[in-house]
């Protein structure tokens, strides 16, 4: 009997191999894929792997025309940057053809199952599907697959439905409006333009392009805060009132308490409690190490998933934040007790263990969480920082809560009251083995009511109120869960696609022109396709399919209809589609000025990028632009024109955009927020850090360089 395991990727494929025999053969198929041949219960079992989607929607007809009939195709056979998955369909169809049963064994979410499926049915062919099985496991340990494979269920059609009906839902969404979009301008302008929306990443758009309004639209209101500096170890108290708006009633505190004492009217103390952290779900851990580390989204799901994939922490697209005890706390923790640096907070744990956790819950996975087994190999830099995050945060929950005393003093002043309040550490509980968590820790003033304090120096602080902040990408994810806009698997992606598509730049997001003048022209045309509600709407819908509540059929049929809509309001409005869309491109690409009152616009030729002025034939200045080089927003101190980058790394290159400005890389010197001064010892930049402890200052030349020195410390090092 032939039974044939599909896989995911290779590294699970082997991972499944060893677990189910320790005498599986490695082979290779077409000297480039790898698979493995076991015997297991008198069971000839080949496992075989894919390397993601091997197959991808296209239309039935040609291929860039707008299209609501479409069918899977390989998906070397549709993009060329997919050609390396031909080999891993080949050796699928090969070991496949004609096997007694097929166990499927992709990862067990929407599009693990969509992937497994689509194996099957098209490179096994139909009947596979009826001799079929699923493994489902959270963690690539021995114990967690063989547990799988010997408690096999039936594949959930409700998730291959939903994954289908979401695979195509984007496209008519995607694809096909993207084309009428890019249509409008060929049509109108005779220009080609290619332009991206999506089902989710239009929404978000929309979200980033609200708030670069609310920020240049926000208007300043002047406010004032009023704080003396006591002589008492400089102890610094505000006004109660806070942030004081009437500029009358700042002057007339100010006035009044002018050159006089003040006397402790009133101290407080109180206790307090923090409770630990809830358990690692996809979201909280990107957000956690964009905090920690700086990672954006994409990169600690990266790490997350090589981390899963070698077997040493849990499945990390999961909305869990429950910790089952069928996990086995205390085996995991054995295992990394063979860790020195775990092993002493995991000492300390308390006999029961009981984890804080969160309220969120996922029925196909528990939360991020350690399988106990130790890396074996060196771990790449991002793969060690977020493996010891998830680590210790899973240590962390089970540790009781921090307590804290505060003390709050209240003072007056000519009858004008005054606070000030210290919080120190009573006990460190979970935050002493969480070293990405800093602990405050004050030291209580010695004042008693009735002291009277000599004041060495009123303020009074005029400030301004601020915008919105800006998003990052970590709040954005966490904007985007909290609106049920797209999933735990793709917001990551669809972030990083705002990236691609040159709609948005900046770690604080900013939006362009041609991104907002995007939404702007939708809104006003099509605003179905900008709406939370409709995009919300589809994704509950797409869960209800989960619980029989209606079919793929008949949510592809409205997504089919609303997206016709959408595409009528195009060709309605076409010509004024297309004219906005590329003035707004135009705009986008706008880099500067020329000096004969034109504006210089990058632009793409036959042989490559450049920038020209658009009084062109009139004006004919242009400026190359090297292969991979990116316009600055710095300008050139010497001839005004923007600077350019070119390369990355140690080869980072930045210069003029007029080559024959004589401004080179010795002598422009970009703001880095990074860069807070030149070391004392070897002269090269010295950058803020985070590190386990907070934040600190150290050299660029490290290791060479071992300078470091506290933020506090700095001023008083470079002196």
């Amino acid at each position: 009997m032939h039974e044939v395991i599909i896989c995911e990727k290779p590294s699970s494929a082997e991972k499944i191999a060893k677990a189910l025999s320790p005498s599986a053969k490695k082979k290779v198929y077409n000297k480039k894929v790898k698979y493995w041949e076991l015997k297991r219960d008198s069971i000839d079992i080949t496992v075989v792997s894919g390397v993601g989607h091997l197959y991808s929607l296209v239309p039935d007809k040609k291929r860039y025309n707008i299209s609501f009939d479409l069918h899977w195709a390989p998906s070397h056979e549709v993009n060329k940057s997919s050609a390396f998955t031909k080999n891993y369909l080949n050796a699928i169809k090969k070991f496949g053809k004609n096997a007694d049963s097929y166990v499927h064994a992709c990862d067990y979410d929407v599009e693990g199952t969509l992937i497994g499926y689509n194996a099957l049915k098209y490179a096994c062919g139909e009947d596979s599907i009826k001799k079929a099985s699923r493994m489902k496991f959270s963690t690539l340990t021995k114990k967690d697959i063989i547990d799988a494979y010997e408690n096999r269920i039936d594949i959930d059609m409700h998730q291959v439905d939903n994954g289908i009906a979401r695979h195509v839902l984007d496209y008519y969404f995607g694809m096909n409006i993207s084309i009428a979009l890019s249509d409008s301008v060929r049509k109108t302008k005779h220009r080609f333009l290619k332009l991206s929306v999506g089902r989710v990443q239009t929404p978000t758009l929309s979200i980033l392009v609200n708030r670069e309004k609310e920020i240049r639209e926000f208007v300043p209101e002047p406010y004032w805060v009023i704080r003396a500096i006591l002589d008492f170890e400089d102890i610094e108290i505000k006004h109660v009132d806070g942030n004081i708006f009437d500029r009358e009633r700042a002057e007339e505190i100010f006035n009044k308490c002018n050159g006089k004492d003040a006397t402790v009217d009133k101290i407080e103390f109180s206790n307090s409690k923090t409770k630990p952290p809830v358990p690692f779900n996809l979201s909280g851990l990107q957000a956690e190490a964009y905090n920690v580390f700086g990672f954006s989204p994409k990169r600690t799901q990266i790490a997350a998933q090589n981390l899963y994939s070698a077997g040493y922490t849990s499945y990390p697209r999961t909305s869990s934040q429950k910790l089952p005890e069928s996990l086995g706390f205390a085996s995991i923790f054995k295992q990394l007790s063979a860790n020195h640096e775990f092993k002493k907070h995991i000492d300390q744990l308390p006999a029961k263990l009981k984890p804080n956790n969160g309220k969120k819950e996922d029925a196909a996975h528990p939360p991020i969480h350690p399988t106990g087994i130790l890396p074996t190999t060196k771990l790449s830099s991002d793969e060690q920082k977020i493996y010891n995050l998830i680590v210790y945060r899973f240590i962390a929950v089970f540790f009781d809560a921090a307590k804290f005393e505060t003390m709050k003093t209240t003072l007056d002043i000519e009858g004008e009251k005054f606070k000030f309040s210290r919080r120190r550490v009573t006990y460190k509980g979970w935050m002493e083995h969480y070293p990405f968590r800093k602990i405050d820790d004050d030291i209580f003033p010695d004042v008693r009511e009735g002291d009277i304090m000599s004041v060495k120096e009123l303020i009074s602080d005029e400030k301004e109120t601020k915008p919105p902040a800006r998003y990052n990408q970590a709040s954005l994810i966490k904007e985007l869960e909290k609106r049920n806009l797209g999933t735990k698997a793709t917001r990551a992606d669809i972030i990083d696609k705002l990236y691609d598509r040159k709609y948005i730049e900046g770690n604080k997001i900013e939006v362009n022109k041609l991104g907002e003048n995007l939404i702007d022209t939708l809104n006003s045309y099509c605003n179905d396709l900008t709406s939370e509600e409709l995009t919300r709407d589809f994704e509950n819908k797409l869960e209800s399919i989960n619980n029989d509540k209606i079919t793929k059929e008949q949510i592809i049929d409205e997504g089919e209809k609303d997206v016709k809509d959408i595409l009528k309001d195009i060709d309605d409005n076409l010509k004024s589609i297309g004219s906005k869309l590329y003035e707004s491109y135009q705009e986008s690409n706008i880099v500067g000025d020329c000096n004969c009152g034109g504006r210089l616009v990058k632009r793409k030729g036959r042989y490559g990028s450049f920038v020209g002025c658009t009084n062109y034939p009139d004006c004919n200045v242009t400026y190359s632009l090297p292969k991979n080089s990116r316009v600055l927003k710095t300008i050139c101190d010497k001839c005004g024109l923007p600077l350019i980058s070119t390369g990355k790394g140690k080869n980072l290159r930045r210069m003029c955009l007029d080559p024959n400005c004589g401004k080179d890389k010795a002598d422009v010197k970009l703001h880095d927020p990074k860069v807070v001064g030149e070391c004392p010892q070897c002269g090269k930049d010295l950058l803020k850090r985070s590190g386990r402890f907070g934040e600190f200052i150290g050299c660029s030349g490290f290791p060479k360089c071992k300078f470091t020195c506290s933020v506090d410390e700095l001023d008083s090092k470079l002196k």
